[in-house]
């Protein structure tokens, strides 16, 4: 599919007259990355990459409509279809067990999760995959967003994936998006205990016409659901975990306490370590005034 993108891209290019440099320039790439594409040739063409050559063309959503399937293998054959029912979904509730959702992972952070698991088979392949990831993202910032619900098991905040900067710049980047008014995070604390979802990730998807797809998903599987009961039946699972989740800014404080505590600086005391210094000062601070004249004597015929 790559190379069918390409030799349209070289026969729509040679149709209209450009050298690749014009058409580079027209798309605000250099003429060699328009040389990659034409030949199938490094790293995948980006969707935002795909849009622009379809629009300097003339292509009339040709190379636009090509691209999912340029990008087709490399994922998982159980992700595909969820992938392309998530792209238009007007509401997102996700459950993640073990790591961060796709769509509010860092760029570093996704990385770290992506370079894992037995699917990967290439760098080109890991590459492809984050494209991919980071494009899918910038629809949370399109005036099409999804009401994106997200519930994180505390494992994923204990978890240091990328090691300790990539996590702690992680649940910034989650205490900044939780902000935003379309996007609610919850926290499910080890305190919950046993739950349905235990070992796997769910999202329930509300799709423009008002209905519902449901996916769940392990280690190295996953499954799409579309019969309405069973959809209605994993969304009754997802409700109970959001039940038994903690509120929303219960839900921040943890993350930040995750932030400031597990993934501090290495010259940077603990969240609750600077609580008890700044408790102490205050004591001393209180001790050193009553000292210096709070408790001091009346004098005799002060009147006091």
């Amino acid at each position: 599919m790559a190379a069918l993108f390409g030799s349209q891209v070289r026969r729509l290019r040679t149709a209209a007259g450009l050298t690749q440099a014009q058409l580079g320039a027209r798309t605000h790439v250099v003429s060699t990355r328009i040389t990659q594409v034409e030949r199938s040739s490094g790293a995948k063409p980006t969707l935002e990459l795909a849009r622009a050559l379809d629009a300097a063309l003339g292509a009339d959503g040709l190379l636009v409509d090509l691209w999912p399937h340029v990008y087709r293998e490399s994922f998982p054959d159980w992700s595909r279809t969820f992938m392309a029912y998530s792209a238009q979904a007007a509401a997102i509730r996700e459950y993640a067990s073990h790591v961060v959702p796709g769509l509010l992972q860092t760029e570093e952070y996704a990385r770290a999760v992506l370079s894992v698991g037995l699917s990967l088979k290439s760098e080109e392949q890991l590459e492809e995959r984050l494209s991919a990831r980071l494009e899918r993202q910038k629809r949370l910032a399109s005036p099409e967003r999804p009401e994106l619900q997200v519930i994180l098991d505390e494992s994923v905040l204990r978890r240091p994936v990328g090691g300790d900067d990539v996590m702690r710049r992680q649940l910034a980047h989650l205490v900044k998006a939780a902000a935003e008014p379309h996007i609610t995070v919850q926290v499910l604390p080890f305190a919950a205990g046993a739950h349905d979802m235990l070992g796997g990730s769910l999202t329930v998807l509300t799709l423009p016409n008002g209905s519902e797809v449901a996916y769940t998903e392990g280690a190295h599987h996953g499954q799409l659901f579309e019969d309405s009961a069973e959809v209605g039946r994993l969304g009754v699972t997802y409700d109970r975990l959001g039940a038994a989740a903690l509120p929303p800014f219960m839900s921040l404080d943890m993350i930040r306490s995750a932030m400031e505590d597990d993934y501090r600086g290495a010259n940077l005391p603990s969240r609750s370590a600077r609580r008890r210094l700044a408790k102490e000062q205050l004591q001393q601070s209180g001790g050193r005034q009553l000292r210096r004249g709070g408790g001091r004597r009346p004098r005799p015929g002060s009147g006091t």
